[in-house]
């Protein structure tokens, strides 16, 4: 498990590679954590910046917050990644195995309930993975979207960063492995319909927001085509797509008629079978 030099040099253009070397020469990593071949850090840049990669997936599969929407990955990464070239962290894994074999079931229980009930984010996520009853509609995530617009607006009426929405994408990828397509289509409903309401108050990073909005309707129309609905059950989905053809963001509205001809086309092609 080892990161080369010229393996980072190939996720970046020079320049990045360049700021990224810098900004790991001053010392502007923080937290740098790793759990098996998870690792994650915090790197100070105009503010603090969020990344999490992997050592064992191809090209590092590295997510960060910045609104970085250039080729190749951004220097927060970079300099990271030139951080592990220099000393892979201790694996944190070995010690809460080691944890998790003596505490108590109850305990356990206790800390992991008391946990939840802080971080709705982490609520959401353990559902997602372990849960078997119904959830968050996408109305609810529709909210959770909207309040990450509001709180990039606190202080400034447009928002200039990437929001990271990987949060929603990682639980609806959660419920698909699991066969939950209902559930996950609500999770994606939810987030594109934030993204098209929201839309207006975008000043930077046109590219990233772009790209979440069409892979999020795109999953959205998978997760439908994939799903066992009746055809009244599929009309809601399909409904939904059609209004928003009509009355959302002008970006938007031909993506949603793309999207709703592919899923009318998936059941016709069910149909005839």
């Amino acid at each position: 498990m080892t990161v080369k030099q010229n393996d980072i040099h190939d996720q970046c253009t020079d320049a990045v590679f360049g700021r990224g070397k810098n900004y790991y020469k001053k010392g502007q990593i923080h937290d740098c954590a790793r759990v098996g071949d998870t690792v994650t850090a915090t790197v100070q840049g105009s503010k603090l910046y969020d990344l999490t990669l992997s050592l064992s997936a191809p090209d590092f599969d590295p997510s960060c917050s910045c609104p970085y929407d250039g080729p190749g990955t951004c220097k927060h990464v970079v300099a990271v990644l030139l951080l592990l070239a220099d000393e892979i962290p201790s694996d944190r894994g070995s010690k809460i195995g080691a944890v998790l074999i003596d505490i108590d079931e109850d305990n356990l229980h206790s800390f992991l309930r008391d946990e939840l009930s802080r971080d709705s984010g982490m609520l959401d996520r353990f559902l997602a993975r372990f849960g078997t009853g119904p959830v968050k509609s996408h109305t609810e995530y529709q909210n959770d979207v909207d309040l990450l617009f509001e709180d990039h607006t606190d202080n400034y009426p447009v928002v200039v960063d990437a929001i990271d929405f990987s949060q929603f994408t990682d639980i609806a990828e959660h419920y698909r492995k699991r066969g939950r397509y209902r559930q996950a289509a609500a999770v994606y409903r939810g987030l594109i319909a934030g993204l098209d309401d929201n839309i207006h108050l975008v000043d930077a990073a046109y590219d990233y927001y772009a790209e979440v909005f069409r892979e999020g309707l795109d999953a959205y129309v998978d997760c439908i085509a994939a799903a066992d609905l009746d055809p009244h059950e599929r009309e809601e989905y399909e409904t939904f797509l059609a209004e928003r053809a009509e009355t959302g963001a002008g970006p938007h509205q031909e993506q949603f008629r793309r999207a709703l001809s592919v899923l009318l086309s998936v059941a016709d092609d069910r149909a005839n079978s």
